[in-house]
Formats: C-alpha cells, structure tokens, sequence
C-alpha cells in the first residue's frame, strides 16, 4: 500500500482530523478509528495520544517522516504532527491499523 497516497485519498473523500488538539479532542469524545503520528511529534503529545489510543484499543500508525512532511500530503502548507481517521472514504487506511511494524 502507498501510505501517502491512502492518506491523501482519505482526507480528501473521508473525515480526517488534523493537528495535535483536533486529534486528541476527538480522541476525548470517541470518534478516532486510526491514528496517524509523526515521527517528530511532541513528546508529551505522542504520549497523550498513545494513552487514549491504549484505553480505546485504537490503532496508532507511526508515519516515518516529520510533521512537515505529513503537512505536505495532507496539502497543507504547515506541519500536522497527528491526523485522526473518523471515516476511510474511498482509502484502504485502515488496513494501517492491522499491520504490525
């Protein structure tokens, strides 16, 4: 699978939250299925999301490559630490959530 791409398609057909707070917001009110985290996230961020993901049984994809990075497939100009996944769309990004890495 192209990771990228399962991500761009996602955001652009699916429900996506983008951003650290978004994410974890969302987290709090149970609407998460994946999540997705750079490499480079905040300690204490990856952590908190971690937490959540552990107590929801929530999948977590580890992206390998900065928060820039991400921005950029997510279009946009900025960094975007974390994306929650609410619904796929026309994505196979769930299958993320089954791979063991």
């Amino acid at each position: 699978m192209d990771i990228n791409k399962a991500i761009r398609v996602a955001i652009d057909t699916g429900k996506v939250y983008m951003g650290s707070e978004e994410t974890l917001n969302a987290f709090i009110n149970g609407k998460i299925k994946l999540a997705i985290v750079a490499d480079n996230c905040l300690a204490d961020k990856k952590a908190d999301l971690k937490k959540f993901a552990n107590l929801n049984k929530i999948p977590v994809f580890e992206f390998k490559g900065t928060s820039m990075e991400l921005g950029a497939i997510c279009g946009r100009p900025h960094v975007v630490a974390m994306l929650g996944i609410v619904e796929s769309g026309d994505s196979d990004i769930f299958e993320l959530g089954r791979r063991k890495e």
